[in-house]
């Protein structure tokens, strides 16, 4: 399964994977969310990989839904490959910045550093690859999504400005990182 269909089934598993999630824990209180990023803490770096499958209630999930499924498909559009190395060097830069940056013993969960991530993605592989449909596509989310880049600055109390931040530069690294290079002559 590919292209566009493909994209769809794929964010359609990731998030329904989120949702079933969030179902167990809350259901089953079993405190998943102290599996996420836990800043300075060598315990916490496993929680880079399961801090975007986690959120806080579904408060969160649901603000977190709808763009990963947009943002998300529109990443997956080049295909299962690119997509899947896009979203882990996302969730390492995002992951790696929020264990850095975050104050000291915070606690990290949510997917809106792929949905930065996503988004920076599909704004620069159109700057990156030169193609015309991407860079359309790039255009027309950057002007749909343009207030998302609010989220980058610490204006809320409790919300990881650092993994909006750090997910967006790492969608730019992913989309410099897996450009299309000319080929040789």
């Amino acid at each position: 399964m590919s292209g566009a269909l493909g994209s769809a089934v794929m964010m359609i598993a990731i998030v329904s994977a989120m949702w079933l999630i969030e179902f167990v824990d809350y259901f089953g209180h079993l405190g998943l969310d102290d599996y996420g990023i836990l800043a300075h803490e060598v315990d916490g770096l496993p929680g880079i990989l399961f801090a975007p499958f986690l959120h806080d209630g579904f408060d969160h999930l649901t603000a977190n839904t709808l763009p990963l499924l947009i943002l998300g498909f529109l990443s997956a559009l080049r295909g299962l490959g690119r997509f899947l190395a896009a979203s882990l060097v996302i969730v390492l830069v995002s992951g790696l910045g929020v264990w850095f940056t975050s104050a000291p013993n915070s606690l990290t969960v949510g997917a809106s550093g792929l949905v930065f991530g996503y988004f920076g993605y599909v704004v620069a592989r159109g700057f990156f690859d030169r193609r015309v449909l991407d860079i359309v596509l790039g255009v027309f989310v950057a002007v749909l999504y343009y207030s998302i880049l609010w989220g980058v600055l610490p204006t809320q109390p409790g919300v990881s400005w650092q993994g909006h931040l750090f997910g967006l530069i790492g969608g730019v690294l992913a989309a410099w990182l897996l450009r299309r290079r000319p080929t040789p002559v």
